[in-house]
């Protein structure tokens, strides 16, 4: 090979290797930018890893620094909790799942006197050994074994009941235990020895209350009982003395008598109503009544005093609602008197008007009575409205002092309306009069729906002629509700100045300005007015009197109940205006009592060799014996007494009664347990007698202690003669001889 040619591969290959050699050094630099670009980023990622140790880091130091804090907090909070426990006056301890104790605070560990077994770790079942074996509980009627496995049974129990202990100290702890979720027990000692003490002292209180207030109802019922008994001497006696012959000065005197122990009767029966509603003995005793017939049985009692006074009393009872009720007819009575006797009492001029209204609530067969005393009497000032119905309470000032009274009316009637689940209310202005209205809820009883009459075709028009103008708009309603027209004037004189042939009926009051209505009438008859004329008089002699049935075709009795409205205008005969043959005077006021007794019906009248009724009355005091005897001396009785109620049993023996009247308060034997005597004889025999008990008590249950014990109806004391005789008639043999004579004469032979 040439050198030429050597020395140009040489070349080549010196041109190749530098060609190789750049292009590794190309490579290399390549290689380098690649390594410097990865180191640059580590050396970032190195950087930023550094940064966020040193943020850990100072993160790291501040939870720890938060740590140190809420632990020191924590410990802080311990601390006080602890201490708060400490100063607790209370027993607290901590047991866990095992019932082992864990901490106690030390009005806990004082319960054990010193005892320094009693510390952490001690069980609970040992603290109870301690307290038995130490002495340091009182377990009253149980063992120490019987104690501790009763407190162990309810310290097991899922929820232990809290329970009270007795300490030796005579302390009371009550023990409450919380079981937690994981079996740990929280247990509380409350020393509630105070309130216990507390309780004690409010039982024995209570008792001395109790024995205070059953001496007071003793007490009430021994008043009464002492009271009564010398009142049946002064109030039977004033009523025998009244049908003697006496002048007109000495019947004064035994009526003031008779009057003034009623007044007194009424006095006590107040005090003792009221005391049985403080004490809530009242019962209420529902039944069937007529509250129409109720309220003018009321309104004709308070009549006489009504008429002393001049004053006119009216009742304007809804014409169509019903009158028959389910309700305590003796207690809506007594409201009725004390609210009607009031108006009468406080009203010295005017009228006293009753009005009764009702809204119906057929759902359940009810009706709300809305009854309203209205009156024209002397008023209540404004500010003492809101006393008047307070215990003993009256309205004191120089108007009313000359009204007697207890205070206790009004009160007793608002707690009665309470009772039936009623309300009371009073508008009044002074010096023009008051309304007293109660709202009372009462059942509709069957058949007390009134219907109307059937009037004459001929009765078309009514005139009423009547001074008092709210007399003639309560008649002008309820004519005017019976579908008549009503011509109403207030005078006589008006009466025949404006009286025509259109008019069918006149209704005329008794008392009339210028022209009374006798008079009237007379006029009407002489103008040759052949028209029926009713009477309104308030005076029961007018339906009595001849004279005056002559000229009127009936006597309406003031105030006018619905029944005798409807049954005078059914009656009236229009078509013939006979006033001769018109029906009697319509009069529901019966005739006063004479004190007799009803004559025997002819079937009663007897042989004259039959016996007479026997009547045995035991009574311990002379004065009502002598009164009794007096009561029955116009009857044909064989009459005997017994002193107490051991004569009575043997009397019962040998006398062989019809019928006994027993008083219940006697020596030796009192009238309950003869009569239980008596009726243990009767079974041997197999005979019964009425036994009917005299009794001056009057506390609610007497009646029912006295019906327990055998006997069969009692009369409350004062006496009344009329009451006598009709419970000897009710119980008169039919084979004995009659008790009056048949030329009316009435014997005694006791």
């Amino acid at each position: 090979m040439s050198l030429a040619d050597k020395l140009a591969q040489e070349r080549r290959a010196r041109l190749a290797a530098e060609r190789l050699l750049e292009l590794k050094q190309a490579e290399l630099t390549d290689a380098n930018r690649k390594l410097g670009r990865h180191a640059l980023a580590l050396t970032k990622r190195i950087g930023a890893t550094q940064a966020e140790i040193a943020t850990f880091r100072n993160e790291n130091e501040k939870v720890k620094s938060d740590l140190n804090t809420a632990n020191e907090k924590v410990e802080q909070a311990e601390r006080r909790l602890w201490h708060s426990i400490q100063a607790f006056q209370d027993g607290f301890a901590f047991f866990d799942n095992n019932s082992k104790l864990i901490g106690a605070n030390t009005a806990y560990l004082n319960i054990f006197e010193g005892v320094e077994e009693v510390s952490p770790g001690v069980s609970y079942v040992r603290i109870l050994q301690i307290l038995t074996d130490e002495g340091l509980i009182d377990t009253e009627e149980l063992s120490a074994d019987a104690w501790r496995a009763t407190m162990t049974e309810r310290w097991m129990s899922p929820a232990p009941e809290p329970t009270v202990i007795r300490l030796w100290n005579d302390r009371y702890l009550k023990l409450i235990d919380q079981r937690g979720h994981d079996g740990d027990i929280v247990s509380l000692a409350l020393d509630i020895t105070a309130t216990v003490h507390y309780e004690e002292e409010l039982r024995t209180a209570r008792e001395r209350a109790e024995a205070a207030n059953r001496a007071k109802s003793a007490f009430l019922a021994n008043m009464s009982h002492e009271i009564r008994t010398p009142m049946n001497g002064v109030v039977g006696m004033a009523e025998l003395l009244n049908d003697t012959s006496l002048s007109e000065e000495q019947r004064l005197y035994a009526n003031t008598i008779k009057n003034s122990g009623d007044a007194l009767l009424v006095i006590i029966n107040d005090v003792l109503d009221y005391s049985k509603i403080e004490a809530e003995k009242l019962v209420l005793h529902p039944e069937p009544f007529d509250l129409e017939a109720c309220m003018h049985e009321v309104v004709m009692l308070l009549q006489a005093n009504a008429r002393d006074k001049g004053l006119t009393l009216l009742v304007d009872y809804d014409l169509f609602m019903p009158t028959s009720f389910i309700g305590d007819p003796g207690r809506i009575r007594q409201i009725l008197t004390n609210l009607i006797g009031n108006a009468v009492k406080f009203t010295n001029t005017g009228h006293v008007t009753t009005r009764v209204t009702g809204v119906p609530h057929p759902e359940d067969n009810t009706v709300m009575l809305h009854i309203a005393i209205e009156d024209t009497g002397i008023g209540i000032p404004e500010e003492k409205i809101q006393h008047i119905f307070g215990e003993f309470n009256q309205v004191e000032d120089e108007a009313n002092r000359q009204f007697e009274g207890t205070g206790l009316g009004l009160a007793i009637t608002e707690r009665l309306i309470k009772m039936m689940d009623g309300e009371i209310w009073v508008e009044s202005e002074l010096g023009q009069g008051s309304c007293f209205g109660f709202r009372l809820p009462l059942v509709v009883s069957n058949g007390s729906q009134i219907n109307a009459p059937e009037l004459p075709e001929n009765l078309n028009c009514v005139m009423i002629v009547d001074d008092m103008e709210v007399n003639r708009e309560i008649l002008n309603r309820q004519l005017q509700r019976l579908g008549l027209k009503v011509l109403a004037v207030n005078n006589g004189a008006e009466a025949l100045e404006k009286v025509s042939d259109e008019v069918d009926l006149v209704i005329t009051d008794r008392n009339l300005p210028g022209m009374d209505g006798l008079k009237l009438a007379r006029s009407l008859r002489h103008a040759q007015r052949n028209m029926p004329v009713l009477l309104l008089s308030s005076d029961p002699a007018d339906s009595r009197d001849p004279a005056i049935r002559e000229i009127f075709s009936g006597v309406l009795q003031k105030p006018l109940p619905r029944g005798a409205l409807f049954t005078a205008l059914a009656g009236l005969n229009t078509s013939t205006m006979d006033v001769e043959t018109s029906p009697a005077p319509t009069d529901t006021t019966p005739p006063p009592s004479t004190g007799s007794p009803p004559q025997e019906t002819p079937k009663q009248a007897g042989r004259s060799d039959q016996r007479p009724m026997r009547i045995l009355a035991a009574e311990d005091n002379r004065t009502n014996q002598l009164v009794f005897r007096k009561m029955v001396k116009d009857l044909n009785i064989d009459l005997q007494f017994a002193g107490n109620g051991q004569e009575a049993v043997e009397l019962y023996q040998n006398f062989k009664p019809d019928m006994i009247f027993m008083d219940i308060s006697m020596p030796k034997m009192d009238g309950k347990e003869a009569t239980r005597t008596i009726r243990g004889l009767e079974q041997e025999s197999g005979r019964r007698i009425k036994i009917v008990a005299l009794t001056a008590h009057a506390m609610d249950g007497d009646s029912e202690g006295i019906l327990a014990a055998g006997l069969d109806d009692y009369l409350t004391k004062p006496l009344r003669k009329a009451l006598i005789h009709e419970r000897i008639m009710d119980n008169k043999p039919d084979d004995v001889a009659p008790l009056t004579d048949e030329a009316g004469r009435l014997r005694a032979t006791g």
